[in-house]
């Protein structure tokens, strides 16, 4: 059986349709994944680089997640902003690792054309981050895990997810990756420490984060994390 499959699907903006590849269900079991949630697969197909479709005709990409339909503004701001730029070109069929990239690029630049949700928003320069991740490309990778951490902050701010335990612990996670222990173990102490949490599974990865962290620091409590309890932090991983 072929891992990938097309499936014709309609596009938000022009509403013309076209052939998208997608994977099927069996070839997208992962294998193992990092601790911000990167999978990597046992196939050669990877599923990550078949999120994102594009459109053909005008070039709007977006996910399953993103408006499935646009108001006239979001229309004429995206082909003001980006229409004028587009050659017609297709990403139906096998993706490489540096189409896939271009594709989460041009769901970025049409999500933030139209005012996209900016969770979604966030999720796909997260996304893009492990791409370059799949290509060792160190540099791009802590460039968009910064820009994805940033987003993240704004949606807990800005959305009132106060209890979304996983947006959270990616905080913690995200600010531990780009060598910012102290703002990590903050994030992490908030979601072990939150009595109306009950996610049983980001409790347990925030309170194995914050275990490496006192690890990495050859098991000395450092000033800041002592400092922490004062602002709701502990001095000692909860068990």
């Amino acid at each position: 059986m072929e891992p990938l499959y097309e499936s014709v699907v309609s596009c938000p903006c022009c509403e013309s349709e076209y052939p998208t590849a997608r994977v099927r269900s069996s070839f997208k079991r992962a294998v193992s994944s990092d601790t911000d949630f990167c999978c990597y697969y046992k196939h050669d197909v990877n599923a990550d680089f078949y999120v994102v479709r594009v459109c053909p005709r005008c070039g709007y990409a977006t996910t399953e997640n993103g408006s499935r339909e646009l108001r006239h503004d979001q229309k004429k701001a995206y082909f003001e902003q980006i229409g004028p730029s587009w050659k017609p070109r297709s990403f139906s069929g096998e993706r490489t690792r540096e189409q896939a990239l271009l594709c989460y690029k041009l769901a970025l630049l049409s999500a933030q054309a139209i005012g996209e949700k900016a969770r979604l928003i966030a999720g796909l320069l997260h996304h893009i981050a492990w791409l370059h991740r799949y290509g060792r490309e160190e540099e791009q990778e802590r460039r968009f895990l910064r820009h994805a951490l940033e987003a993240y902050k704004s949606v807990f701010e800005h959305e009132h997810v106060e209890n979304d335990a996983k947006l959270m612990y990616l905080i913690g996670e995200l600010h531990r990756r780009l060598d910012e222990p102290r703002e990590a173990v903050r994030w992490f102490s908030r979601v072990v420490q939150d009595p109306s949490i009950m996610d049983a599974a980001m409790i347990q990865a925030s309170r194995r984060q914050w275990q490496f962290i006192r690890e990495q620091t050859a098991g000395a409590v450092p000033e800041w994390i002592a400092d922490g309890a004062a602002e709701g932090g502990a001095a000692a991983v909860p068990s």
